[in-house]
């Protein structure tokens, strides 16, 4: 096993041996080898021994010089998830220590939820591995290592999937990698991302680069030379490279401000690299005095780094020839941070930050952590997500000089809970530069920002959760309503549950409500139904995520209120009642075939169903399904005494065609009539009529009628129009 090890993982072991890193190497190839073992047998959908996925991760994990835990752990991160037959997180931790296992844990899915969609699945793996993260940085580093390797062979998976990971990746990931300052693995991971979601405008773009490089390569080289010796007179040390920027930033600028390639013309980039920070203002100044500067266009991310810890000074110049350009300026600490964000100030590493300094940096995690513990929303969750890390910053001040960080589109509402809930509290106002201005003022960067304060304060008013931008201040004002409220808060909930199930056909009692209620409170995760209520009522749940629960519980219970007659329940008619006037479509009723019967429309009987004929006046029997609600309300009245008769099915394997009605519950989203259609035309399923109704903010009801040959037929169907984009539920109904 030690030669195979050696074998197969020789380029990381050289590149470990290269960077003069006291590495456990050992250990490393016992992790390797136990990896190897369990994945055995395994191969991706490149058709490659699963292995290569592993050990090309933890080169990646390397390549951040990250330790020798951070390796294993790399080589290990599927183990328990593929392998869960074969060995678990005490079985790692006994083999390799606590410290590896918690990073395999932190990077390993939940795969046994008490969740009912998928959507909820992804919501609780991704709060499990940022929680993960807050308590060990590493999780997220070879998490974002693991989706590069993932993203750089998704060619092999089918396109639907690459679609669904490429969406995933612009998402979540890459703009995890930008908040973590990891520039390097942002990048690659947008342009894959761009590459599998609109592989066209990718080439488009790329092509034009190239294009546009070719062409001004002689031009570009020229202000090269120009500025390499002009900073010679000054600066004795120094690094100029050029860059163009990403296929991706420039199809984002292209899509945000609706111009085409030739539009464009700052794709070109040069990046100065010096020793001192001064160095960097005397390159700047030297640029400048070379080249007119653009208006609005300058920053200084040294004096003011952004959260991510990016540091550089940026310009923007025009050129001799009219062309803009833009210029970065940095140190090589800068520039080392800028590749590799956090992870090069990790602090396990040597000479790294201290601990109490890389918690700081990593505050923002831990933030959301503790705020978004009072929601279940999954939509909730993700929109905090991207409002509060992945958006862009803004930057203000307290009197006292304090600098604040607060996502793009924040107010003095979301300032006031960042500064602390009592704050928030008790707001009655707020100074922006010393003028009092409205508490929805949209916070610009460099404004001085003074919170009034009042003890009189009642608190906060319900209308400012509209008006927040941050889930922080939108959870600490719910905590709020939470307790000081709960009483209205129920009310509240109750009133939005009711209005829910209102829309229904039958309408329930106070019980029946009451029953439904703790049911769906049980259903996801309340104590009861007053605290499902209460969450309903102070913003921490919304109706519109138990609504399809509601009307699965409204089913369950009014189908189990009906009664299904027997035929021992039926007074029976006798014979000679019965007409024999023509063929009976495959009814024998009352052990005679040939009986002249229609079909009930309250419930359309197909073959497979336990049916009973009824006498009518004049049109012979009409066949009824014994559990039709007809039947159950007509089977007592003393006017249809004696005109019930027995019948059953006479072939159920019979090809003929029986009209059937699919009650279709669906999201009112355009394009669904479109989707059925086209789903029962594949199936060879004619479609006699549609009748559609709305039964709620969002949902339509369409009552398809169809023709099939019996129940089975009729279910196969039923199951394919489930799976079809938009659809809830699928029952059958009637007319």
């Amino acid at each position: 096993m030690e030669t195979a090890a050696h074998s197969d993982i020789a380029a990381l072991l050289s590149m470990l041996q290269t960077t003069g890193k006291n590495y456990d190497i050992a250990k490393i190839e016992q992790a390797y080898a136990y990896a190897a073992d369990l994945h055995a047998g395994q191969s991706r959908a490149s058709g490659e021994p699963y292995i290569s996925h592993p050990i090309a991760v933890a080169e990646i994990v390397a390549g951040l010089e990250l330790d020798t835990d951070s390796i294993c752990a790399a080589l290990l991160h599927d183990t328990v998830e593929d392998c869960s037959d074969k060995t678990d997180i005490a079985k790692i931790e006994k083999q390799f220590g606590a410290p590896v296992a918690q990073l395999v844990d932190g990077l390993t899915k939940i795969v046994t939820l008490n969740v009912e969609d998928k959507e909820e699945a992804h919501i609780e793996n991704l709060r499990k591995m940022l929680l993960a993260m807050s308590h060990d940085v590493r999780v997220i580093f070879i998490k974002l290592c693991d989706r590069l390797h993932n993203m750089r062979t998704l060619y092999a998976k089918p396109e639907a999937r690459r679609r669904v990971i490429a969406l995933e990746t612009m998402q979540v990931y890459a703009p995890l990698a930008h908040r973590l300052g990891m520039q390097k693995i942002k990048t690659e991971l947008e342009n894959l991302g761009l590459s599998y979601l609109d592989p066209i405008g990718y080439e488009e773009v790329k092509n034009d680069i190239e294009r546009r490089y070719g062409q001004s390569l002689n031009l570009i080289e020229n202000i090269r030379n120009e500025i390499n010796e002009k900073l010679k007179e000054t600066i004795p040390e120094f690094t100029l490279e050029g860059r163009i920027k990403s296929v991706y930033s420039i199809y984002k600028k292209m899509y945000n401000q609706d111009k085409s390639f030739d539009e464009i013309y700052d794709f070109y980039a040069l990046r100065i690299i010096v020793n001192t920070e001064l160095e960097c203002y005397t390159a700047l100044g030297i640029i400048h005095e070379m080249f007119n500067s653009m208006p609005g266009r300058f920053k200084d991310y040294i004096s003011t780094p952004k959260p991510n810890l990016y540091r550089s000074l940026h310009t923007t110049v025009i050129g001799r020839d009219g062309i803009p350009f833009e210029v970065q300026i940095r140190t090589w600490e800068m520039h080392h941070e800028a590749e590799y964000g956090i992870a090069a100030h990790w602090k396990y590493k040597s000479g790294a930050a201290s601990k109490e300094e890389m918690d700081k940096k990593l505050e923002w995690v831990s933030r959301l952590i503790e705020t978004e513990n009072g929601t279940r929303d999954p939509d909730e969750f993700m929109n905090a997500i991207k409002t509060d890390i992945f958006h862009d910053e803004v930057f203000v001040f307290t009197p006292r000089g304090d600098v604040f960080s607060l996502p793009q589109g924040a107010n003095v509402i979301d300032f006031a809970f960042y500064i602390h809930s009592e704050v928030g509290n008790k707001m009655i106002g707020a100074k922006i530069n010393g003028t009092i201005v409205p508490i929805d003022h949209v916070l610009e960067n460099g404004e001085i920002v003074e919170i009034l304060t009042s003890n009189g304060s009642k608190g906060p008013s319900r209308d400012w959760l509209t008006m927040v931008k941050t889930s922080e201040a939108r959870n600490k004002i719910r905590q709020w309503f939470k307790k000081e409220n709960r009483a209205d808060n129920i009310e509240a909930g109750k009133t939005m549950v009711d209005n829910d199930i209102r829309r229904y056909a039958k309408q329930l009692t106070e019980a029946e409500r009451g029953e439904m209620a703790a049911a769906v409170a049980a259903r996801i995760g309340y104590s009861s139904a007053d605290d499902m209520y209460n969450a309903l009522g102070y913003g921490g749940l919304s109706v519109s995520k138990i609504s399809t629960k509601l009307f699965d519980e409204y089913k369950r219970l009014t189908e189990a209120a009906q009664p299904v007659p027997t035929l021992e329940d039926l007074p029976l008619a006798t014979p000679d009642k019965i007409k024999k006037t023509k063929a009976g479509n495959g009814v024998v009723i009352d052990g005679e075939s040939g009986c002249m019967v229609k079909f009930a429309k309250c419930c359309n009987p197909l073959p497979g169903d336990d049916i009973v004929g009824f006498i009518t006046k004049g049109f012979g029997v009409s066949v009824h399904k014994c559990d039709c609600p007809n039947v159950t309300a007509a089977r007592n009245a003393p006017d249809n005494a004696g005109r019930w008769v027995s019948a059953r099915w006479e072939g159920q394997n019979s090809q003929s065609e029986y009209t059937a009605v699919l009650a279709v519950v669906a999201f009112d989203r355009i394009g669904v009539m479109a989707n059925l259609a086209t789903t029962l035309a594949d199936l060879r399923v004619s479609i006699m009529q549609i009748v559609t109704r709305r039964i709620g903010q969002d949902r339509v009801l369409l009552n398809i009628q169809i023709s099939c040959r019996n129940v089975e037929h009729f279910n196969l169907i039923g199951a394919k129009i489930k799976t079809v984009k938009d659809v809830i539920d699928v029952t059958r109904g009637g007319q």
